[in-house]
């Protein structure tokens, strides 16, 4: 579980800096091109944040996260590449020997 969480929160991290490129950069220049693209990338990066923010909830017990830690990660969620730094300091997968 702790795999897919960690993979849920790396593209999780890339949908939400899509979404904003999308904003930022196409917007401005090609409207028509923006309003094609949004949908798809929002729809993607919606689904992707419930499954991050339903598969903390679900390994907090596994992870023995404090409640602190999981506000943490639950914050991360809204915060541009901080889910990358979740992914990094917080899941450790067990190497078995």
């Amino acid at each position: 579980m702790v795999r897919i969480f960690k993979n849920i929160a790396i593209l999780e991290g890339i949908s939400y800096l899509v979404l904003f490129a999308n904003m930022l950069l196409i917007k401005p220049t090609n409207l028509a091109l923006y309003k094609t693209f949004l949908y798809p990338i929002g729809m993607t990066h919606g689904v992707l944040f419930i499954g991050y923010v339903a598969l903390a909830f679900l390994i907090t017990k596994s992870q023995k996260w404090s409640f602190g830690t999981l506000s943490i990660v639950l914050l991360a969620s809204l915060l541009p590449l901080a889910t990358f730094f979740v992914e990094k300091k917080y899941l450790q997968i067990p190497v078995n020997k």
